[in-house]
This record gives structure tokens, sequence and C-alpha cells, in this order.
């Protein structure tokens, strides 16, 4: 039996990686094993939330993540599980390949954070160009300045 195993954190995104290989006849006889990669939290978000609750919201957010991806998979439910990601991928996918004696198939289907297009111009520096756009804008931040430094003074 094959194992695969998926990272995704978007159930649309992951359908369209998933759909060719749900389309094979193999797909029945894997074993999948969904691993949730949560978004991540700010470290400044532990002033608001206790540890507990952001867990038990990352575990709510895989609940209906995997209740999205799950009836689209063409197995039974015993040849799925579940796993929730909680550190760096790099050693889950070492402990999960540990689990059995053969290699599983590692698939990683989240979403890109930014576009390629995106990516390649941020990539490439700009020429510094004067912007006149922004003086008007200084130019009021000085007024107000000023103003404020005289209602000071008067009085």
């Amino acid at each position: 039996m094959d194992r695969v195993i998926v990272y995704v954190d978007d159930a649309d995104y992951a359908q369209q990686i998933l759909a060719p290989l749900l389309a094979r006849e193999a797909a029945a006889q894997t074993r999948w094993v969904l691993v949730a990669c949560a978004p991540r939290m700010t470290h400044r978000i532990s002033k608001w939330v206790s540890h507990s609750a952001r867990e038990n919201w990352r575990t709510k957010w895989a609940d209906k993540l995997f209740a999205q991806i799950i009836p689209q998979l063409p197995v039974a439910a015993a040849t799925v599980s579940t796993v929730i990601a909680k550190g760096p991928l790099a050693e889950l996918t070492d402990q999960l390949q540990a689990e059995e004696a053969t290699p599983a198939q590692v698939l990683d289907a989240r979403r890109p954070k930014m576009d390629a297009t995106v990516q390649a111009s941020a990539a490439t520096p700009k020429p510094a160009t004067p912007r006149w756009g922004s003086v008007p804008g200084t130019l009021g931040s000085l007024l107000t300045g000023c103003g404020a430094f005289w209602a000071l003074a008067v009085e």
C-alpha cells in the first residue's frame, strides 16, 4: 500500500493539487496522511490569548479543514490519518517517514503565500527616483507641526 503525506492549509487549493493523484486507480489503495498547517500567529498574540486557547483554535481550524478534504478522498476512513503541524515541517516529515519502513511520497498542497510575479518583482531592486507626489504630504505635516508649535507658544 502506498503512503502519501500531504501538507494542506487551504481546502480548495489542496483539492486542485490532489485531483491528479485521486484520478489514478491506485488512489483507493493509498494510505493518506493529511497534515494541517495552521496560519501562523504572531508572538504578540500571547498578550490577549492563552496557549490553550490558541491550541483549541488550531484544533478547530484543522477539523474544519479536514472536514472539507476527507470527503473528497475515494477511500475508507481507516486509510486516512490526520496530523496538526505544531513545529518545523522538516522534523515532522522525518518523524512521519520513520513510522514505516517504506518511504512515503510527500506532497506540499499548501497555498503559495505570494504570486510568482510578485516574487519576481520584489526580488529585482528598483532604481531610486524622486517622488514629487509625496511633497504635499510632507509639506502638510510640516505646517501642522508648526501650527501646533505656535499654539503651544501662544499659551
